[in-house]
């Protein structure tokens, strides 16, 4: 009876493949763009989000809270800003991506327009206010934040409505840039016009 065995000869033996080396991703990505466009490229690393390192487009993670306690949230906007607030009863902070709300805003109009909504209500001893903000410039973004205090404040207690709208707190400003025109250099202005 013939041996189930497959032959291995030399030409076999050749055929057979070693184990290659495991590359890395960043290794074979840089194999790929090397093959590709004959220039070779290199990939930086992207360095962890921590709250002392707040750039790179994202708000930093807020300082972490104690399980089970309930929380109040509303959205506020303002241009292209946006902000995420989060009320807790019985705390006095004012948190905005990690950082406490007077370092974060540095004139004392915006440290007012901050906690407007809660100054106007007589609260603002009486929350913990955490809030994500991303977009838009430092301005809008405290707008932003007052909007979303209001829009929160609303849902702990209906009776706010009246007079947070009667201060204009709820209402999204709906103001935003104007989109540029071809033909011109920016929404309104056009080039220099020559008669002759």
């Amino acid at each position: 009876m013939p041996s189930l065995k497959p032959k291995t000869g030399k030409a076999e033996q050749k055929k057979i493949a070693k184990p290659m080396p495991e590359k890395t991703a960043v290794q074979n990505l840089s194999a790929k763009a090397l093959a590709k466009t004959g220039k070779k490229t290199v990939l930086k690393k992207l360095r962890p989000l921590t709250p002392e390192r707040s750039d790179g487009g994202r708000a930093a993670p807020a300082a972490p809270r104690e399980s089970g306690q309930n929380y109040i949230e509303g959205v506020g906007r303002r241009k292209t800003s946006i902000a995420r607030v989060r009320i807790i009863e019985g705390g006095k902070n004012i948190i905005v991506n990690g950082k406490d709300y007077a370092t974060y805003f540095p004139t004392l109009e915006m440290k007012r327009i901050a906690h407007d909504a809660l100054d106007k209500m007589g609260v603002l001893n009486r929350f913990e206010v955490e809030a994500r903000i991303s977009g838009g410039g430092i301005h809008s973004q405290a707008e932003a934040l007052r909007h979303g205090l209001a829009r929160a404040l609303i849902k702990y207690n209906a009776d706010f409505r009246k007079r947070l709208k009667k201060a204009g707190y709820l209402k999204r400003d709906p103001r935003m840039k104007e989109r540029r025109k071809f033909g011109l250099k920016k929404a309104r202005k056009s080039p220099q016009w020559k008669k002759r």
